[in-house]
């Protein structure tokens, strides 16, 4: 069974989703621990809604990354706790290379848009911005490109006339649900395959 570890930031939907699709038999894993850089993030208490254990580890002064002793706790928590996949759910700070070097090709992170289109913060709010006509969401590995790494997989969400930043997120959001633990089940039965930028994704 494969072992996750989960960091988010807020509430933690993509987090309670993924524990739905455990519960349910669909995903074969467990949540080991779910680490927040806000003590009163939503995702802690959802985590121990279901009995996973939630930790707040504070990141430090920097805003949009660990600070080095931070990052080394965070690794050193989430190895305590046999993390096997790092999985970010709304985790809003950048890893450096000290995580990324200790769980290289074991982090996996959800981006609201079609990467490469619209990187970076407020994905939604740049696709209605640029009238994209579609958009939706990506799973990808994390590398020390901001969401760069190579791309497992994605789902395509049509922008609808009227659409506000707050309607075409809920749509992309269920996708996100989706695709995150399908993501998550091809990593576990080892079908993934990294080739340079391009994740190959082998037959059962």
């Amino acid at each position: 069974m494969l072992k996750l570890g989960v960091l988010a930031s807020d509430r933690g939907s993509n987090l309670e989703a993924i524990i739905q699709n455990i519960e349910s038999g669909r995903l074969s894993a467990e949540i080991r621990v779910v680490i927040s850089d806000h003590p009163d993030a939503q995702a802690l208490e959802r985590a121990r809604q279901y009995g996973i254990e939630a930790i707040y580890l504070p990141p430090g002064s920097h805003k949009t990354n660990l600070d080095p002793k931070a990052e080394e706790g965070y690794v050193t928590c989430l190895q305590e706790h046999q993390v096997e996949l790092v999985i970010l759910a709304g985790f809003m700070r950048i890893l450096m290379n000290h995580f990324l070097i200790s769980f290289q090709g074991r982090i996996m992170n959800i981006h609201p848009a079609l990467l490469p289109s619209f990187s970076g913060l407020e994905a939604q709010k740049q696709a209605l911005k640029y009238g994209a006509k579609y958009t939706g969401c990506t799973v990808h590995f994390v590398t020390d490109e901001i969401d760069g790494g190579p791309i497992i997989t994605q789902a395509v969400v049509p922008v609808l006339p009227g659409d506000t930043v707050e309607s075409l997120s809920e749509r992309i959001l269920k996708e996100e649900h989706r695709i995150y633990a399908e993501a998550i089940r091809l990593y576990s039965e080892g079908r993934l395959k990294v080739e340079g930028r391009q994740v190959i994704i082998n037959d059962k």
